[in-house]
């Protein structure tokens, strides 16, 4: 079994976890202007992703930009990775593969301090990634306690490219917004994204 075998069901009942839903958590968070990159690359790719359909058009396309835009605006002390192995704790099932990790370290030749979980759902509604979303977060947890790590919240996303849903673990409280929030929001993405990164939100 692997992160992506995991529904929100099962991975709130296997690890114990207090799940809270409310609408907007994040909403009242203070947006941030996009720049006029981010903004132009938009408008041509998300309709070109769209029409493509797949998984990784959308990653490539529309996703890794966001990602990009954030680290630019905190300067590169953070990093990103995707697609990479990350086998925490086997007999538990929390090996996989993980769509991307950002981390609250500038160093790109290996993760060091996980922090914002995200995963791409495979059909067109982001809450289909909850669960494999939740399963990676518990992973990134117990990660930074393992490496000393003192972060006391994990945040999840979860998104079809042009839908985001975001969530929060502190200890075993699982918070989700079940707002949905689209790309044409951008601004609000990337501030949602920003507080996370300053442990704000």
């Amino acid at each position: 079994m692997s992160y992506s075998n995991f529904t929100l069901e099962s991975v709130v009942t296997k690890f114990e976890l207090e799940k809270t839903e409310s609408i907007g958590i994040f909403s009242e968070i203070e947006p941030i202007t996009p720049s006029d990159y981010l903004t132009t690359g938009l408008a041509k790719k998300v309709p070109l992703a769209a029409a493509i359909g797949t998984e990784k058009a959308r990653s490539e396309l529309i996703v890794a930009d966001v990602l990009v835009e954030l680290c630019e605006k905190f300067d590169y002390r953070i990093s990103f990775f995707s697609g990479i192995d990350f086998n925490v704790d086997s007999e538990n099932d929390l090996t996989g593969v993980c769509d991307f990790l950002v981390s609250l370290s500038p160093g790109k030749l290996f993760l060091e301090a996980p922090f914002i979980i995200l995963v791409e759902t495979k059909k067109d509604d982001p809450k289909f990634g909850l669960g494999q979303c939740t399963a990676e977060m518990i992973a990134a947890q117990r990660f930074n306690q393992e490496k000393g790590n003192d972060i006391p919240c994990v945040y999840g996303a979860t998104t079809t490219g042009t839908e985001w849903q975001f969530l929060k673990l502190t200890e075993n409280n699982l918070q989700i917004d079940i707002d949905i929030y689209p790309i044409r929001q951008s601004d609000r993405i990337l501030g949602i994204l920003a507080s996370m990164v300053s442990q704000k939100a």
